[in-house]
């Protein structure tokens, strides 16, 4: 199921993320990379106030996100977004604590969850993540096995 996410109504609630931070909307950007390459999930993530000139829409993989124009909020971005998806909506889940949107996502019988919710689901999913490959490196092999290899791959210092 795809999400929806207020993107500015999100970042304060990530542990170690700020509204505050220079590269806060970049920051979210790279989480929710993450989290849709983990989870094979889509994205659309808006955030209100682009500076003149930087507004619309940008794709970074499975993530989607609009730069609302300055004068319109995120809020009343991801109210039409719903509107246009329609029937469709019921098959999205809204990620906001904000009031108007859930109350907006309701109506168009959309799932909702709150952004101090999804916050620790987007945590959870990358404290989640398998194993990388270094430590499959760390796999111990008995002498006996490493001479098994040898011989399948005629290496082996058997003079036989």
């Amino acid at each position: 199921m795809p999400y929806l996410i207020d993107g500015h109504n999100l970042i304060p609630k990530i542990p170690g993320s700020s509204l505050e931070a220079i590269d806060d909307e970049i920051q979210l950007i790279e989480q929710l990379q993450e989290f849709c390459r983990l989870t094979q999930k889509r994205v659309e993530v808006f955030f209100d106030n682009a500076p003149p000139g930087q507004s619309g829409m940008q794709k970074f993989g499975k993530v989607t996100v609009y730069f609302v124009r300055q004068g319109r909020t995120a809020d009343d971005a991801i109210q039409q977004r719903l509107t246009q998806l329609g029937k469709g909506a019921r098959n999205w889940t809204v990620v906001s604590s904000d009031r108007v949107v859930l109350s907006a996502a309701k109506s168009s019988h959309t799932k909702t969850i709150t952004s101090e919710r999804f916050s620790k689901v987007l945590v959870q999913t990358q404290n989640e993540q398998p194993q990388g490959i270094e430590e499959v490196s760390e796999i111990i092999m008995s002498p006996e096995e490493i001479d098994q290899w040898l011989k399948l791959f005629g290496e082996s210092d058997d003079p036989r």
